[in-house]
C-alpha cells in the first residue's frame, strides 16, 4: 500500500464527516465544496482500500471497518497540532494566534477587565474567542479545536488540567419590590426557592444555582413553573420585570450595570455559595508557557475587580453589595 499521497488535509475531511454525519455540513466547516471534500474523499478510501462511511438516504454512517481508522485520523491530527504548538512555543510569548474558550455567564464580564491589558502586554498575541455552554467549550478543548478554555470547576475530565483563578459568590437578584430587597442580611435559607428563576439546560450556573437550593428538587416542586433564561442577561430582565429571583455570579453584578433601578443585589451569609473558575488547558498541549503567561494576566486583570477571591494573590476582597 502506497501512502505517499496521505495528507494531513484529507485525514482532516474524515474528521469532520464524522464529526457531522454529513458531507454538505463537513465540508461548510472545513470551508470547501461538497464536491472537493467527497472527491478527496473517494480518493482516500481508495488509497486505504477501505469503505470508511456508508452513504444512504438516511445519512451517513462511519463503517465498522472505517470505526479505527477514524480514531487513528483523531490521533494523527493532535500529533500535527502539537508539532504546530511547539514550534510556537519556541517563539516569542504568547504571539499569533490562541483560541480560548469563555462560558457564557463569565465572557462579557471578563472580558472588559482583561483585553486592554492583554493588547498592552501581548500585542503581538491574537485572541480568538468562543463563548459558550462548559461542555461543548470542554469537548472542543478535548478535540484540539481550543487551546484553553475558563470554565467553572470541576471539570468532567480528570485528563484535563485545571489551573485555579478565582471564586466568586453568587449573589442574590431580586425585584426592586420583593421583600428580601428591604432584607439588610440575607441567609442562606431565606433564598425564595418559589420564585427562583433558571438557566436552560447546558449552563453550569443552573446546577450550582439548584445544588444551593436542594429542597427545590426534593420535594417536587416545578421551579418557578420552569420558567428559563437563556442568557444571563435575559435573566436579569425577567428579575427586573418582577418575574421571580435568581442568583448571579458577582462578577456579572459588578461589570453589569444594567437595570440597577429595577434588581437588588444581596450577598448570602452564612454558607454563601459561590462558584470556582479556573483556566483548563491539555497536559500535552505544546504551549505550555503561554497557558502560565496567560494565568498570569488573568490573576493581574481580576485582582483590580476588588470583590473576588483571586488564587494566590492577597485577598482584596470586600462587600461590595448590597446595591440599594
Amino acid at each position: 500500500m502506497n501512502l505517499a499521497g496521505l495528507n494531513i488535509r484529507d485525514l482532516d475531511y474524515v474528521v469532520a464527516v464524522a464529526e457531522f454525519l454529513h458531507f454538505g455540513k463537513a465540508a461548510q466547516s472545513r470551508n470547501v465544496s461538497q464536491p472537493t471534500l467527497s472527491a478527496q474523499l473517494r480518493k482516500l478510501e481508495e488509497t486505504l482500500g477501505v469503505t470508511l462511511f456508508e452513504r444512504g438516504a438516511r445519512g451517513v454512517l462511519v463503517t465498522a471497518a472505517g470505526a479505527p481508522l477514524v480514531a487513528q485520523a483523531r490521533v494523527i491530527l493532535a500529533e500535527s497540532r502539537r508539532l504546530g504548538e511547539l514550534a510556537m512555543a519556541a517563539a516569542e510569548p504568547l504571539t499569533g494566534p490562541f483560541r480560548l474558550g469563555v462560558i457564557a455567564t463569565l465572557g462579557p464580564y471578563l472580558l472588559p477587565l482583561l483585553l486592554a491589558p492583554m493588547r498592552a502586554r501581548y500585542p503581538k498575541l491574537q485572541l480568538v474567542l468562543t463563548e459558550g455552554m462548559t461542555r461543548p467549550l470542554i469537548h472542543a478543548l478535548e478535540a484540539g479545536e481550543l487551546d484553553a478554555v475558563i470554565a467553572s470547576t470541576p471539570v468532567e475530565d480528570p485528563a484535563l488540567t485545571a489551573l485555579p483563578l478565582f471564586r466568586e459568590a453568587l449573589v442574590l437578584a431580586v425585584p426592586r419590590d420583593h421583600p428580601l430587597a428591604a432584607v439588610e442580611r440575607v441567609e442562606l435559607a431565606d433564598l425564595p426557592v418559589e420564585d427562583l428563576i433558571l438557566l436552560s439546560e447546558g449552563h453550569c450556573l443552573r446546577d450550582q444555582a439548584l445544588a444551593c437550593c436542594p429542597q427545590a428538587l426534593r420535594n417536587g416542586r416545578g421551579v418557578q413553573g420552569g420558567r428559563q433564561a437563556a442568557s444571563l442577561e435575559t435573566l436579569r430582565q425577567m428579575i427586573g420585570h418582577g418575574l421571580g429571583c435568581s442568583l448571579l455570579p458577582q462578577l456579572a453584578v459588578q461589570v453589569g450595570s444594567l437595570l440597577d433601578d429595577m434588581v437588588a443585589y444581596r450577598l448570602v451569609h452564612g454558607s454563601s455559595p459561590e462558584r470556582q473558575l479556573a483556566l483548563i488547558h491539555r497536559p500535552s498541549f505544546g504551549r505550555i508557557r503561554d497557558i502560565r503567561l496567560l494565568r498570569e494576566l488573568l490573576l493581574d486583570a481580576l485582582a483590580s475587580a476588588g470583590t473576588l477571591t483571586v488564587h494566590a494573590r492577597p485577598s482584596t476582597q470586600r462587600d461590595a453589595l448590597p446595591r440599594g
